[in-house]
Order: C-alpha cells, then structure tokens, then sequence
C-alpha cells in the first residue's frame, strides 16, 4: 500500500492514495515536448522551491513564466512575473502547479481556458478532480512531482534545449 500523502483539501475530493508512479517515457515525454512553463505560484525569494525549479528549469532551456498576483509586475529570475495565467499574452504548453492542493483546480480550469496542453502539479499537490477535468480536457496530468527533480534523474539526463 502506498504511503498516505499530505494534502490540505477537502479529502473527499482526492484519493489520498493517488498513483503517482507515472512511467518515465511519460514524463521525458512531456519534458521533451513543452516548451513554455506558466509557473503558477512562483516566488522572488530564493529560498523557496519555486524559485529553485525555475532557475533550473531556465537553465535547461525552458521558457519560464513566472505567475503569482503577489509579485506581479517584479522580475522573477530576470523574467516578468503575472498576476494570473490569463495575463500571459503568448502560447503556454504547460502550467506547472506551486499551490495547495485545493488551489489546483481552480488553476486546472485556468490553464484549460488558455489551451495548456499538460497541468503539473508539484511535490504534496494532489486533486483528483482537477486531473479528471484535465484529462477530460484532453490535457496530460501529472501529480506529486516535480520536473527539476525529474530532470535530474538519469532518464532526462540526455534532455537538451
């Protein structure tokens, strides 16, 4: 039995023991393919690991943009934060969840307005009903992971930009 995963929703909405085993070719898949990350919940503070997964995901050739209405208007690792994915004014492949649990729906459905093509929820961010909409959507998932941690592993280890 899998471990039981920390979550801060309402636990009728998630399945606490979500399959996050995702297949690797999946996951280099989905690397290999996006090309602009909307990172929603990034932060100026580089303590935070927000701010870590865009600095590597910068250096691996992504195009990050950063979105939190809190730093709106700032620069984030050189790059002009938004206050909503709405705002972003250009073809974003993937939305790289930083938020609560609870918040990822309302993210999911944001990213499915602006034609997102993979909603990625970070490391503890779990909502069954989003990833459903999502998938529904004809977006691809991923839940629980994080794609720096993932880009460090020997899989990705070929992943150029």
């Amino acid at each position: 039995m899998q471990e039981r995963v920390k979550v801060d929703q309402d636990p009728s909405l998630i399945d606490l023991y979500a399959n996050d085993d995702y297949p690797q070719h999946f996951l280099k898949q989905i690397l290999t393919e996006v090309q602009c990350i909307a990172l929603v919940g990034a932060s100026p503070r580089s303590d935070r690991d927000s701010y870590q997964c865009m600095r590597v995901l910068l250096k691996r050739g992504y195009e990050v943009i950063p979105v939190n209405p809190r730093a709106a208007g700032e620069l984030i690792l050189g790059k002009y934060c938004y206050p909503s994915l709405a705002a972003i004014d250009q073809t974003v492949d993937m939305v790289d969840i930083f938020r609560t649990s609870d918040a990822a729906f309302g993210v999911t459905q944001e990213a499915i307005i602006i034609g997102a093509r993979v909603v990625w929820m970070q490391l503890d961010v779990i909502n069954r009903t989003a990833a459903d909409l999502a998938e529904s959507a004809g977006l691809k998932v991923v839940m629980n992971r994080c794609p720096k941690l993932e880009l460090q592993k020997l899989y990705c280890a070929d992943l150029r930009r």
